[in-house]
């Protein structure tokens, strides 16, 4: 795979004029563990703007296990609508603040074992957030974006995330393990879309190998 390391850097520079929604008020977050696995929980099956305003509403003022527990469940729902789910969403993040406090001391795990305990966190959520959270180096989130566009280089010839991610670990190196979730989610909306992608001004297009497209733009 002598060309990851040429894509990677191609995709980087390419970044630059992509489209990135930014939500005004984001900066106001206390960044954290804690608001990390939240802000995850709301984006499941969520556009990634609505994640964001949601995410703002909830944790520019409820920013703590503690916080969040002083609020009825009514009143988170009412915080992070239209998230996918939210009803469900509020359930759930009022059981992992209970959990956090009683179980860990109002804090986020800091390990993987720890962190799929909680109830409705998987292997995408403990990724990111001991990736972006603790900033620990030895995790690679894997989306929707980042399983497709490797298998569509012909990286990697995978069926599922979690294989997507332990084939991505043998030959992806370790020096991009950080940025790699954030960059092949912003290529993916934007370039090396799931439908019809934007081959023709893509900048990587000679070496990939267009493995499934049947049409492109």
């Amino acid at each position: 795979m002598k060309n990851i390391n040429i894509i990677i850097e191609l995709l980087k520079k390419e970044s630059k004029s992509w489209k990135y929604p930014f939500v005004s008020g984001w900066q106001r977050v206390v960044k954290s563990p804690f608001t990390t696995l939240i802000s995850c929980i709301l984006s499941l099956r969520t556009k990634d703007e609505t994640t964001a305003k949601a995410s703002i509403r909830l944790l520019k003022e409820y920013n703590s296990p503690e916080k969040i527990l002083k609020l009825s469940t009514k009143q988170i729902e009412k915080l992070i609508y239209p998230v996918g789910f939210y009803r469900t969403k509020a359930k759930r993040i009022k059981e992992i603040c209970r959990v956090l406090i009683e179980e860990y001391n109002s804090k986020v795990p800091d390990t993987f074992d720890e962190l799929i305990k909680l109830k409705g966190v998987g292997r995408k959520t403990a990724n990111i957030v001991m990736t972006y959270g603790h900033f620990k180096n030895d995790y690679l989130p894997i989306d929707v974006h980042c399983h497709r566009i490797p298998n569509r280089l012909g990286w990697i010839s995978t069926k599922t995330p979690e294989q997507t991610e332990e084939a991505l670990k043998k030959i992806l190196p370790k020096r991009y393990w950080y940025d790699f979730n954030e960059l092949f989610v912003r290529f993916g909306q934007n370039i090396c879309v799931p439908v019809s992608p934007f081959c023709s001004k893509c900048h990587i297009r000679m070496y990939c190998r267009r493995v499934g497209v049947k049409k492109s733009r």
